[in-house]
């Protein structure tokens, strides 16, 4: 019976279970009324007028549920003044309304194309993503419904079957409308986060008429309405889990399902047998599924864990996008949680940076989860517990607490042992990189040294006063002595040198907080199909086992290697002569040039890209940006003057280039023509500056107004929110992806 329990031993579907049984019971109470007055039309209108009140709220940033209440109670206003009019009939008016009000909440959303994932899930419900505080304000709803319910009953009873004997017993009826009218609005706002505004009439409607069939007495009705609401949703989350098919929807399906059983069952007990009789086969079919509980011997309990289970973390319906922000003056870092917006300051003592030291942090990388911050005197690390595991055919998405993991004072120049037991506390972020203001001379070689990389960050500016900074010679100072990057599978994380030596972490020990030595690989490694795919020095390539062991020589070359990324189609290096691309195809191990269409006069020398996606950019020195399209073997190059930062969200999208100016520009991929600008920043962008871009959106670090800008790219680079934060945001990174 394994396949009964398995889905509620998963965090996020014992939440789902929760809120649908609290919604069933507001349901049950409100919906019972809605049936038995005939008011279903009026439920149905007010389900669908939600529309443009959650529209504008979602646009504006705002409170869902109020916006859902503030539409609502509008919407029963109206249907209020329009019921007083003797010239056209009570479910014209709500018909009316029920038109107008949809056809604004869509005109509201056509004005707006980046909010077509956020109306799916308006639309259709999203139960998997209750919250704990989601769960408060059910439960808030149910103590309000039940306190009307009850102080209402005799109003209600009396106004719904004898208004005239409601006068005379001195009750009102228009009071009863009112608070039923109420009620119904409750039940709405409460249960449409659960499965949808197009969905909510079904749990609604279905539960309390089917109730119906198995009795005649008000609360009776309400409390199997209760129950089948309740088993709607545990049976719908069951086949949701099973059949890989939307949770809302499901469950709405169950619940419209169990009406029809329902009058199939009375149908049958009204013609062979007594209610008893009904009562008993119900009885019987509950009983059915726990008949195979039953053996004659206990068999033995196999303890087994869960698939995606993963101790000490909380694994969740959708991605836990945060962003890590290092002050490079200060070495104070945060963590923001770009869902709850909540803030979480990593104390300065943890990065144990003093400004003006070779403490201060100048680098910012990451793997998705893990942050590495490093100087030329040492490094901290810190988890931004959210990451995402990708199974190619389905994802978990995972959240722990935000912590300080440890870190090392020898720092990852070369030749340092990474030596385990360092201060907890060290902070660190994914992607972003830059130089520290306070230490100009000595970071800038790490600028574009060997294996530097930002995925899903800013791309980085060639430093003016040193053009030849960019070779990053090894073991020169500095410049070998920070982490430009750092990629990860599910057994280790690697970080990369400017040197370009891999430094090699058990990911397991980190997710414990634990910083083991880590192990050294000359060259840039990063994990790929359960391997290591390393390019050496001299640009040799080899595929390795994890531990290292059993090395595999391609054939082809990468000469001066700088810049890598993770895509669906393989592990990209920037090389001298264009990009090395190593895949795996039929189990083996394929290594595939894209050169330059023509000897370039700046190389790509760091990628950026949205996590997973198989379409790159890079800045092409001062003069223009490339695009690295793996699929069709592609480099394209669209000159813009002055950029220093790049990105898309993948092929076909606009090119999201930040100029010197602190304007954002939309350009086309195919012609560079601008399609949008927007004029961001507070001041000129500095070498810090970075763009991050998920799925969604796209994020824009501004450490002089100490700001984090969150950007609708697909709505003329609309500014959706910003962050302000209590430090100067100089470097940033995305993660959760």
């Amino acid at each position: 019976m394994d396949w009964l329990f398995v889905p509620f031993e998963v965090a996020f579907v014992q939440r789902a279970l929760w809120g649908g049984l609290l919604v069933s019971c507001v349901c049950a109470l409100a919906g019972t009324w809605v049936v038995v007055r005939g008011m279903a039309f009026l439920g149905d209108a007010m389900a669908h007028g939600m529309l443009p009140g959650v529209a504008v709220a979602a646009l504006l940033g705002g409170n869902l549920i109020l916006g859902a209440a503030i539409s609502c109670a509008a919407m029963a206003f109206g249907v209020s003044v329009l019921a007083r009019s003797k010239r056209i009939a009570p479910d014209t008016g709500i018909g009316l309304l029920f038109v107008g009000m949809l056809a604004a909440g869509v005109i509201i959303v056509s004005r707006s194309q980046s909010f077509a994932v956020d109306l799916t899930g308006f639309l259709f419900g999203d139960v998997l993503a209750v919250r704990p505080r989601d769960l408060a304000y059910l439960a808030v709803a149910l103590v309000i419904a039940l306190v009307v319910t009850v102080l209402g009953h005799r109003a209600f009873v009396a106004s719904t079957f004898d208004p005239r004997k409601a006068h005379t017993l001195g009750l009102s009826p228009k009071v009863a409308q009112v608070a039923l009218v109420g009620l119904v609005t409750l039940a709405i706002v409460a249960s449409f986060h659960v499965v949808g505004t197009l969905l909510v009439f079904g749990l609604l409607i279905a539960p309390p008429a089917a109730a119906l069939y198995w009795s005649d007495r008000i609360p009776v009705v309400m409390a199997v309405a209760a129950l089948i609401g309740g088993l709607s949703t545990a049976v719908g989350l069951l086949i949701s889990w099973h059949a890989q098919t939307a949770a809302g929807a499901t469950i709405a399906a169950v619940a419209v399902a169990s009406f029809f059983l329902s009058a199939a069952v009375s149908a049958l007990r009204d013609r062979f047998g007594s209610r008893r009789a009904g009562a008993a086969a119900v009885a019987a079919l509950a009983v059915l599924p726990l008949a195979g509980c039953g053996s004659g011997e206990e068999p033995a309990v196999v303890a087994e864990t869960p698939h995606g289970f993963v101790e000490g973390a909380e694994e969740m319906s959708e991605a836990q996008t945060r962003l890590i922000v290092t002050d490079v003056r200060t070495g104070e870092t945060r963590v923001v949680d770009l869902l709850s917006e909540e803030v979480t300051p990593i104390p300065a003592g943890s990065v144990v940076a003093q400004s003006g030291s070779d403490t201060v942090p100048t680098r910012l990388a990451g793997d998705g989860r893990f942050g590495f911050l490093s100087s030329g005197g040492r490094y901290t690390i810190v988890d931004g517990g959210a990451w995402t595991v990708d199974h190619g055919d389905h994802r978990h998405y995972y959240s722990a607490p935000i912590r300080a993991v440890g870190g090392d004072s020898a720092g990852p120049s070369e030749g340092s042992s990474g030596a385990a037991g360092g201060s907890p506390g060290s902070v660190g972020s994914s992607g972003a990189e830059g130089r520290s203001p306070d230490s100009e001379g000595s970071t800038g070689a790490a600028e574009e040294a060997p294996g530097s990389v930002r995925p899903s960050g800013a791309a980085e500016r060639p430093s003016a006063e040193s053009p030849d900074a960019a070779e990053g010679s090894p073991g020169s100072g500095d410049r070998g002595g920070v982490w430009v990057s750092a990629h990860s599978d599910a057994v280790l994380t690697v970080a990369v040198s400017a040197a370009g030596e891999s430094s090699v972490f058990d990911r397991a020990a980190l997710g414990a907080g634990t910083v083991a030595t880590p192990r050294r690989i000359e060259g840039i490694a990063v994990p790929y199909a359960e391997r290591l795919v390393v390019v050496d020095r001299a640009g040799q390539v080899t595929t390795r086992e994890r531990d290292g062991s059993a090395a595999q020589t391609q054939p082809v070359t990468c000469a001066d290697p700088r810049g890598q990324a993770v895509t669906r189609r393989g592990v990209v290096f920037g090389c001298a002569d264009g990009a090395l691309v190593v895949a795996q195809r039929d189990g083996a191990f394929v290594a595939e040039k894209i050169p330059y269409p023509a000897p370039p006069a700046d190389r790509a020398t760091a990628f950026t890209h949205r996590p997973g996606s198989t379409t790159l950019t890079a800045l092409a020195g001062r003069h223009g940006v490339w695009t690295l399209d793996i699929r069709a073997k592609t480099w394209t190059l669209t000159p813009v003057a002055d950029a220093v930062a790049v990105n898309t969200a993948g092929e076909g999208a606009s090119l999201l280039v930040l100029t010197r100016d602190g304007v954002l520009r939309g350009l086309d991929p195919v012609t560079g023509a601008e399609t949008a600008r927007l004029a961001l920043l507070a001041g000129p962008a500095d070498e810090h500056a970075t763009i991050h871009v998920d799925p969604d959106r796209a994020y824009v670090n501004d450490a002089r107004a100490r700001t984090v800008h969150e950007i609708a790219y697909n709505d003329n680079l609309r500014v959706a929110r910003t962050f302000p934060l209590d430090i100067d945001p100089t470097l940033m990174v995305e993660t959760g992806l």
